[in-house]
């Protein structure tokens, strides 16, 4: 079975970090891999930001002036990857996730922040391993029905039990 080396960094201060999401992104990153079936070791970066970052980050590289939730940047295309020179390990990418759209979404859609964090580290995972949503609804569906298989196999299913919302300002 291949490895994976997750290398994440909290690059935010607005949004407590719940114990245990650093392991739920390894074991995202992992399914997603294995769900592929991918039998390479790989490597992913993943960055914790707040909106504000997201936001840059998204101007700079989309032209998309507004925060986002997740924004992934594949370094492999076609099935092809750059491998680290010391581990031969894939470099897959990078993946940024806004905490604090995280949690807006979690709130709107009634599920815990660790299932928004789920989704959208699998959602990530499969850009960079080459879907694409963009361009037909052919694939969008496809995607959307891989990250439902991989989240319900980790048991982390949409069916979680409603939690009242903590107070939002508006």
């Amino acid at each position: 079975m291949a490895k994976v080396k997750v290398l994440i960094t909290n690059k935010q201060s607005e949004v407590k970090i719940p114990v245990g999401i650093r392991l739920l992104i390894r074991k995202c990153c992992h399914a997603a891999l294995e769900s592929e079936g991918v039998d390479h070791d790989a490597e992913v970066s993943v960055s914790l930001v707040n909106d504000e970052e997201i936001k840059k980050l998204n101007s700079q590289f989309r032209n998309i002036d507004r925060s986002t939730d997740v924004l992934s940047f594949p370094l492999g295309e076609n099935g092809k990857y750059d491998e680290d020179p010391q581990t031969g390990a894939y470099q897959l990418g990078d993946i940024v996730i806004s905490l604090e759209t995280a949690k807006k979404q979690s709130q709107i859609y009634g599920h815990s922040l660790e299932r928004e964090i789920g989704f959208l580290t699998v959602h990530s995972m499969l850009h960079l391993l080459g879907y694409d949503h963009e361009e037909s609804s052919l694939a969008e569906r496809k995607m959307r029905e891989k990250e439902e298989q991989i989240l319900t196999d980790l048991g982390i299913s949409r069916d979680e039990t409603f939690v009242v919302p903590e107070h939002s300002h508006q």
